[in-house]
């Protein structure tokens, strides 16, 4: 028995470690995938254990929201693949959702994931896409923001002018809006623009700007967003030669050491790459080159083919001018092969023109490469600026026609246009003619209906009151006159008792008798005559189940009715009956026209000193914002005015309606 509790304890335990490890929440896993200090393996291990919790849920906003919070984390630790295919599938959900606020969001996320891996008119594409879809839902933050993505792939395809042009853009966009980040982003933008153009004094003063606009608040420190600034500033200053200004910037970026190695890793690696370039070209040995070297240890392991390069074309001027020709040879064709397996021709360029230099002899052969090449890509610029300028022309569906023939349309447009609003305005005066005419023609049927109704009424009350009167009259004859003369006879014969014939006496008892029975059912006639006075169906009852009845007889739904026999009808006025009437009329109208109800309920309730009535349906309802303009509720509404009572209509499509009149006895 011990043994079979210890074993018994020991599993249920189990079980319920079992399921506290089940219920780590979604949240705890994202978290964990975006922990920075972890390796990269397990933070994998992570945002695939929130995916499978994710894939199961329902299409729903959250949902797609928790599966671009997986996208991010794939996007963190550089898994491209994964990204890709978390993106199309929150895109493809979006559509379905008719989402388009998460459907642009995905368009942009698209176009990060072909920018990286250097597919740039697709990248465009979807970004153009994404920035069209902010505009129409007046997202002005996430239009800049695309906007600002646009600018920075043309910035990596050499189109500067086009960048310039795409980040004033979206400056505009945001003009009056507080966006730190966004502004941050332009300014510094601006500034490697202009430092490729040349421009280095309006380099230098957007770069300021990025620098003044950076707010510790509100930036994420992940972008490290100073540092990046300080890089920025101090490459213009080493294009413009002044290298002793420059290194103070990269001195300064480089204090945030631990962020950097955390979050931003590359900028670190750039910053020791251009601290070490700086001081080589000043002849300041300080730490050189061990800073190269570790710069290019950092960007091998990153995988960074462009910094790697120019890791290298530095370690080669560096060893150059220490007359190493040897490491200078061996780091430049390094440097070549690495530009070469790069499938860019851009990142040959720089090795070809430090070759020429270092190897004299073949000067003329890398010239000649080095011509070609950056004659070749100039064209590519070209093309590919012309390539973005086609994408937008064609994803906006853009059409431009001859001058002369835009004005011949245009002229055709004004005067076939003119023709139809002129046939439009004709036929809507005479349409709207009829129609008042036919509207005049229901208001002045529905006054004769009401004068006769109301005679009909009248008629009927008097009628009805002639009639009561008569049996009234009948009633204290039978109990006054007719009686009185029988108690009469029977007095008489009463009297008769004293004399004792025999024959005399049987026919006296005989005759008591049946003067008893003509008194009792004299009393029992009188009484039924009275009885039947208090309760006669009122006329306004009877001409409301004669509606119903008709309903009944006519249209295929189910008609319940209901009327309190309290309600004193002799108390109300013979307008308020008529307008009770004509509410009930117009409902069973409207239900048997449009609401294709299986069930209509009509309900005549007193409630303390008022009368309560409700009509109601399990049809298809209506929208009661857009009918409450309807002629038929504007009558209904008006006549209830006229009662001084209350009128409340509730209806939803698929709901039914329910319609309540509240009216004073």
């Amino acid at each position: 028995m011990l043994l079979i509790t210890f074993f018994a304890c020991t599993k249920k335990n189990e079980a319920i470690q079992t399921d506290a490890t089940s219920e780590d929440s979604l949240s705890t896993y994202l978290s964990k995938a975006n922990d920075f200090n972890s390796p990269q393996k397990k933070r994998q291990e992570y945002i695939q254990k929130a995916f499978a919790i994710i894939i199961d849920q329902p299409n729903d906003s959250m949902n797609r929201v928790n599966l671009f919070r997986v996208a991010n984390r794939y996007y963190n630790i550089n898994n491209w693949k994964e990204y890709k295919e978390t993106v199309q599938l929150v895109l493809e959900k979006s559509k379905i959702s008719k989402d388009t606020i998460n459907t642009a969001k995905a368009y942009t996320y698209l176009g990060d994931y072909y920018g990286s891996q250097g597919i740039s008119d697709s990248a465009f594409m979807y970004f153009f896409k994404g920035e069209k879809l902010y505009l129409n839902l007046k997202d002005n933050y996430n239009a800049a923001r695309t906007r600002l993505n646009i600018a920075l792939l043309q910035f990596n395809e050499s189109d500067f002018l086009g960048s310039e042009i795409s980040v004033f853009k979206a400056l505009r966009v945001i003009k009056e809006e507080k966006t730190n980040d966004l502004e941050y982003e332009s300014y510094n933008l601006l500034g490697s623009v202009y430092n490729e153009l040349s421009e280095y004094d309006k380099a230098i003063d957007y770069h300021t700007k990025a620098l003044n606009s950076i707010n510790a608040n509100t930036m994420p420190v992940e972008f490290q967003s100073k540092p990046t600034s300080l890089n920025n500033m101090g490459f213009v200053y080493q294009n413009l030669n002044q290298h002793k200004k420059a290194i103070p910037y990269f001195q300064e970026g480089l204090k945030q050491k631990k962020e950097l190695i955390l979050y931003k890793i590359s900028l670190y690696a750039m910053l020791l790459d251009n601290l070490g370039y700086s001081r080589y070209k000043i002849n300041e040995n300080k730490d050189l080159p061990k800073l190269f070297y570790e710069s290019l240890r950092l960007r091998d392991s990153l995988q960074l083919t462009t910094g790697i390069i120019t890791t290298k074309i530095h370690l080669s001027e560096y060893f150059a001018s220490k007359k190493d020709t040897v490491k200078a040879t061996q780091y430049s064709n390094e440097a070549l092969a690495t530009a070469r397996n790069s499938n860019n021709a851009r990142n040959v360029l720089l090795p070809l023109k430090q070759l020429a230099v270092i190897e004299p002899k073949k000067a003329a052969i890398y010239n000649k490469e080095y011509i070609h090449i950056n004659d070749s890509l100039q064209k590519a610029d070209r093309n590919i600026a012309d390539k973005f300028s086609r994408i937008e022309y064609e994803t906006d569906e853009i059409k431009q026609e001859n001058t002369d023939l835009t004005t011949q349309n245009r002229n055709l447009v004004y005067v076939f246009g003119s023709i139809l609003i002129l046939g439009m305005f004709l036929y809507i005066i005479k349409a709207q003619k009829a129609k008042n005419r036919e509207l005049l023609f229901k208001q002045e049927q529905q006054k004769v209906n009401e004068e006769i109704y109301n005679l009909m009424i009248s008629q009927q009350s008097n009628v009805e009151t002639i009639r009561i009167k008569e049996k009234k009259r009948v009633a204290q004859e039978l109990h006054d006159g007719v009686l009185g003369r029988m108690f009469g006879v029977r007095m008489n014969l009463d009297s008769l008792n004293k004399i004792h014939d025999e024959s005399a006496s049987h026919q006296r008892d005989s005759y008591l008798t049946e003067l008893k029975n003509i008194e009792q059912d004299i009393r029992e006639i009188s009484h039924d005559l009275n009885r039947e006075k208090s309760e006669l169906i009122n006329n306004f009852v009877a001409i409301v189940d004669n509606l119903f009845e008709d309903q009944k007889k006519t249209f295929k739904s189910k008609l319940v009715s209901s009327i309190d026999s309290n309600i004193k009808w002799e108390s109300m006025s013979n307008a308020n009956k008529i307008n009770l009437y004509r509410i009930i009329q117009e409902s069973l109208q409207n239900i048997n026209k449009y609401a294709n109800a299986s069930t209509v309920t009509v309900e005549f309730k007193k409630e303390f000193d008022n009368l309560f009535l409700q009509i109601s349906d399990d049809g298809i309802g209506f929208n009661v914002n857009k009918a409450k303009k309807g002629i038929g509720l504007q009558n209904m509404l008006s006549r209830i005015n006229e009662c001084n009572g209350i009128f409340e209509i509730k209806s939803r499509k698929g709901e039914g309606t329910i319609i309540t009149v509240r009216v004073p006895i």
